[in-house]
């Protein structure tokens, strides 16, 4: 199976004016996501639409832009939906919220794609039926988001990393069954680097791929600690070649034991790269 060109990391900016939007492209972020949902009142989500229409047919790379629709059941997710059937320019990512089962994902991939648009769907994990639901969402859709924020409410627990670890280790589980993308959610501590820091380290222990920022302040520490490591990549590829020249079996580099576990390991190191690579290393450094 091919590996998902996964990004590493996502910029939201509120639909409140297309100029925040249009400058937000000039930030390094693998995808930029423009946000209709909970960073935009009630009140303004009709003329938010309207800058997220004027946006995408600016965007210089909308394959690579995202969109984050309400909540499905609503009447402004229809009227998102409506707008992105309409636009005459897609965007390659649509962030669904507050979702409970799979069957939302398959209704939003059908109703898009009736409109010709057949965007990768990423779901923020922020409710507790979908924690529940967590293996058939990760196989329906082609990425989870952590979302921090209406989770801890729920559960009624803080922001912090022992209240939401449960969580954390159950996304990075389903995504690894599924090769889903998995993305942690924003930090909301934005005055105390050493909290992200923290969290960028922990998370890429745990199997996520990259994490989401409300800040571009917080982008090169996103990027470079989670964005494929050019001589990592080259690593496992030496890794591949010896155990193939060793026929599968176990082989010597370097002065280290390397075997069938360590080739799957490197093998989807190399593939992860590569899709990275070609899609989203002209934002970049490229692997």
């Amino acid at each position: 199976m091919t590996a998902r060109a996964i990004p590493r990391s996502i910029l939201y900016t509120p639909a409140l004016s297309l100029e925040r939007v249009v400058k937000a492209w000039s930030y390094d972020a693998d995808v930029h996501l423009i946000d209709l949902e909970d960073a935009v009142p009630p009140q303004e989500k009709a003329s938010a639409r309207v800058v997220c229409r004027a946006a995408l047919e600016q965007a210089p790379r909308p394959e690579n832009t995202a969109v984050r629709v309400n909540q499905l059941g609503t009447l402004a997710a229809v009227h998102d939906l409506v707008l992105l059937a309409e636009s005459p320019v897609k965007p390659g990512f649509v962030v669904m919220t507050m979702v409970e089962s799979a069957v939302e994902v398959a209704l939003l991939r059908s109703t898009l794609a009736e409109a010709g648009a057949h965007p990768q769907v990423y779901v923020t994990v922020e409710t507790v039926a979908a924690l529940r639901a967590m293996d058939a969402i990760a196989a329906a859709a082609d990425g989870l988001v952590l979302g921090s924020a209406d989770l801890a409410a729920t559960l009624g627990v803080p922001i912090t990393w022992a209240g939401l670890l449960a969580a954390r280790q159950e996304m990075a589980l389903a995504c690894a069954r599924h090769g889903s993308g998995c993305v942690d959610t924003a930090n909301f501590r934005l005055g105390e680097p050493d909290v992200l820091a923290e969290e960028i380290a922990r998370v890429g222990e745990l199997g996520f791929h990259g994490k989401a920022t409300v800040h571009p302040s917080e982008l090169d520490a996103i990027n470079t600690a989670l964005r494929p490591d050019p001589e990592q990549v080259r690593a496992a590829r030496r890794v591949t070649d010896a155990v193939n020249a060793a026929e599968g079996g176990i082989a010597v580099l370097d002065g280290n034991m390397v075997g069938p576990p360590f080739a799957r390991l490197a093998r989807a190191t190399v593939a992860l790269g590569d899709a990275w690579s070609e899609r989203f290393g002209r934002n970049g450094g490229t692997p």
